[in-house]
């Protein structure tokens, strides 16, 4: 079995080559030579870089059957809570909105950082993994940029003793995701952000992430239910749905993507009810989205799109959005932006302020993309 990554941007489809320390390389195809970037990490952030190294990392040795269940298996949610203890509880800075979810969780943090961005807001968005550099993974403050190598080098030596005396008193069980979501975080609070958009690493349960109190969350997102990571969360759809649910927080609205089979998008209600949390769904009464069509926006190909919620099930959210140019293509990011569109709605019904004109900002400037990975034969 050989390895791929796929990443597609509008209508171009690339293959890359993972090296041993995830950056991408030339291959061939059949009689066609692909070339791509072999650039490592930036030099400033090489300490940084070894440190992590230095730390077990679940994306490269591949995550333990059941560590993101709810059991007694699942990863040490209480390893991230006193690290951030530690860190002096950042995380409790600001309000998040919480996504995760099998396929869409990347794009609809895009999205929905995009539109609260074009109102002013400063927004931290916390998505993984990266492509080229781990800076990839933090963008901060109003503009649409990853975290500069020299902001990110000098946090991390402002809080290296901390994390050092963390894995001596954790006995080096620290992981390279824990400490990189304790960076974002403290990042994020350094830079004094209105909210974050978190995307969980994996299931949501025992996620590193999933550190958020009722009273600091904004809203959480499931986006897809899918077997992926399956064995690691716990054998099958119906465990999948239970630990990504584990991110619904007592009293706090929850944004549902979807399409769910029946039975799991019962699960994901259910646990909601349990927890006290209003539910909205993009597949709910009154909530459509249509493209209308292809065009060129800015030299970039867009679709031009129709999205309006009028939800009346849990939640009163109302919105019409039209002719909106969506710089990201497909039918899936198109309801993905729907999803964004719902999680803004239910900022906007606790207090915020956001006019229709910027969410059609928001979607028009948003043009992020990621690698999906592939088992090829070969």
């Amino acid at each position: 079995m050989k390895l791929l990554k796929r990443a597609t941007q509008y209508t171009t489809t690339t293959f890359y080559s993972p090296t041993s320390r995830g950056y991408f390389k030339k291959f061939s195809i059949g009689s066609k030579s692909c070339f791509f970037s072999t650039s490592s990490e930036e030099p400033e952030l090489m300490n940084f870089m070894n440190y992590l190294d230095s730390l077990k990392n679940f994306e490269k040795s591949g995550v333990p059957k059941g560590a993101g269940t709810d059991s007694d298996d699942g990863f040490d949610l209480g390893r991230m809570n006193r690290l951030m203890d530690r860190l002096g509880n950042p995380h409790s800075k600001f309000k998040t909105v919480h996504i995760a979810g099998t396929k869409g969780k990347g794009s609809t943090a895009a999205f929905l950082s995009s539109i609260l961005r074009a109102e002013g807001y400063s927004v931290g968005c916390y998505t993984s993994p990266h492509i080229k550099t781990i800076r990839e993974r933090m963008n901060v403050g109003r503009l649409n940029r990853p975290v500069s190598a020299k902001a990110l080098n000098c946090l991390f030596h402002k809080i290296k003793g901390v994390l050092d005396e963390a894995i001596r008193l954790e006995n080096g069980c620290i992981t390279h995701f824990e400490v990189l979501t304790a960076m974002a975080f403290a990042l994020f609070a350094q830079n004094h952000v209105d909210i974050a958009v978190i995307e969980a690493g994996l299931g949501g349960a025992r996620d590193a992430t999933n550190i958020i109190s009722s009273s600091g969350l904004a809203a959480s997102v499931i986006t897809t239910i899918g077997e992926e990571h399956t064995a690691a969360l716990g054998g099958s759809l119906e465990t999948i749905a239970m630990a990504k649910s584990g991110i619904i927080k007592y009293g706090r609205p929850l944004v549902l993507g979807g399409p769910f089979l029946p039975h799991i998008e019962h699960i994901l209600r259910d646990e909601a009810s349990l927890m006290c949390s209003q539910v909205v769904s993009a597949y709910d009464a009154g909530i459509r989205a249509t493209i209308n069509g292809l065009s060129m926006f800015n030299d970039r190909p867009c679709q031009s799109c129709d999205i309006i919620v009028q939800a009346e099930r849990d939640l009163k959210l109302s919105i019409e959005l039209l002719d909106v140019k969506l710089c990201m293509i497909g039918n899936h990011q198109l309801h993905n932006a729907l999803t964004a569109t719902c999680a803004a709605l239910c900022l906007r019904d606790q207090g915020g302020y956001l006019m229709l004109s910027y969410f059609l900002s928001g979607f028009r400037e948003e043009h992020f993309w990621r690698a999906e990975i592939f088992l090829m034969n070969g």
